[in-house]
């Protein structure tokens, strides 16, 4: 009999992959895990969490009550108990097309739908459809981090071109085409932008679109965060120019009405010209998704009574109480010695601040400025670091009022306690 001193020493043939842990490290929940736990324990003032991207925990973002009526009436139903197509359910693909053809000069199809478990389910199926061999795909910098690592998972090569804080974080589509060459095959945009908070204008978006054209690359477009803008520039979604370049749209309802626990989201082919099925890209969508788990069929059962019940006051009350947040941490953030914002945020729930390290004593870069604020102010912000840019922060804006003012000014006091004197 093999004693516990012999089987531990035995060499055996398993272990954990590398590329999977190394991925897992870049994530927004890994970054904000180390800091939580460099809270201080002995400090008894509540922690204030401005580096999350969910505001459902917080009474002034609960979701609608037209959608809660709707998870319940589809389960009570008796309907959605049993497996659905991958692909999902041909009545929610549908209520999916036609709420989104709302925004669009064309009508989608049920079959240009593809139902998912969430927004990130999406990030992966495509990234791994795109991961032929030698591929590269493009994405912004800063960029929501959850592309990297799953590039990273998925063995896809990818290249990072700048946003333009100056410009309201527009697209530098000069090197956008200086880093493209014969093995790129996608760019990525975020809009309304995680993390800089910003709304592209049409103009812009019709730019980027001739961009791809240019290049022969095609587009994706992350809207998860659609129609959640509170500024001058409108929400335009990248699919109302599928005909210049084909646009893959990733969304679900998690953002708009604030349920990111239900996990239900899309990929959307935006594409008159049929490229994308010509090219392959619809059936590998469809392959991979075979192979992967769908979304709960309760949650798809309630899909066209949430989209057609849901009030207009439900969406005006979120995007109202955003924009006075993000007034309040726009302004209060030019008070704080070290701390510039370079514009207003437009939409989504994110402010980029960039620091000035130079008139901060004993702060080395933006994850020891992050580590040393939760210790010593029990605030959470999430490091540049974590989004591809060093020396600045995400500040997260959707919480409570009373929260968030408590939370910048205790953000004060510490830039303020660190400034030289």
């Amino acid at each position: 009999m093999e004693t516990e001193s012999g089987i531990s020493s035995r060499k055996w043939r398993f272990k954990g992959n590398e590329i999977s842990m190394r991925s897992s490290a870049l994530t927004v929940r890994s970054a904000l895990n180390m800091l939580m736990g460099n809270l201080d324990p002995n400090d008894q003032r509540p922690s204030i969490q401005l580096g999350h991207g969910d505001p459902s925990a917080f009474p002034s973002f609960r979701t609608a009550p037209e959608a809660e009526i709707a998870i319940c009436d589809a389960l009570l139903s008796a309907e959605y108990n049993g497996y659905s197509p991958n692909i999902g359910r041909l009545h929610a693909r549908k209520a999916v097309a036609e709420h989104l053809s709302h925004d669009l000069p064309y009508k989608l199809s049920p079959d240009d739908v593809f139902l998912t478990s969430g927004c990130t389910h999406a990030i992966e199926i495509i990234l791994d459809v795109l991961a032929c061999p030698s591929a590269n795909i493009l994405l912004p910098k800063p960029c929501y981090p959850y592309y990297e690592a799953r590039a990273i998972a998925s063995n896809i090569q990818f290249r990072y071109f700048d946003l333009l804080p100056e410009r309201d974080w527009e697209v530098d589509l000069g090197a956008v085409e200086a880093l493209a060459d014969q093995t790129t095959v996608a760019m990525i945009i975020t809009n309304p932008g995680n993390p800089c908070g910003n709304v592209y204008k049409f103009e812009h978006l019709k730019k980027v679109a001739e961009t791809a054209r240019k290049l022969g690359i095609l587009v994706i477009s992350d809207e998860v965060y659609y129609h959640l803008t509170f500024g001058s520039n409108p929400f335009v979604p990248m699919g109302v120019f599928g005909s210049i370049a084909p646009v893959i749209t990733l969304g679900s309802i998690s953002k708009r009405w604030v349920v990111p626990g239900w996990r239900l989201g899309w990929i959307v082919t935006n594409d008159p010209n049929n490229l994308l099925k010509k090219y392959g890209i619809v059936d590998s969508i469809i392959g991979f998704l075979n192979v992967s788990a769908e979304p709960t069929s309760f949650i798809q059962g309630a899909l066209t009574q949430i989209f057609e019940k849901t009030k207009v006051d439900f969406f005006t009350k979120i995007n109202d109480l955003l924009r006075e947040n993000a007034d309040f941490c726009f302004s209060k953030i030019k008070e704080i010695p070290g701390m510039t914002c370079p514009s207003k945020p437009e939409g989504a729930l994110f402010a980029m601040v960039r620091l000035n390290l130079s008139v901060l004593e004993n702060i080395e870069d933006d994850v020891d400025f992050c580590l040393k604020l939760a210790k010593e102010e029990s605030v959470i912000v999430l490091p540049g670091a974590t989004l591809g840019v060093k020396n600045w922060i995400r500040v997260t804006f959707a919480i409570e009022p009373s929260s968030l003012h408590d939370g910048i000014n205790r953000i004060k006091v510490f830039c303020e306690n660190h400034s030289k004197k």
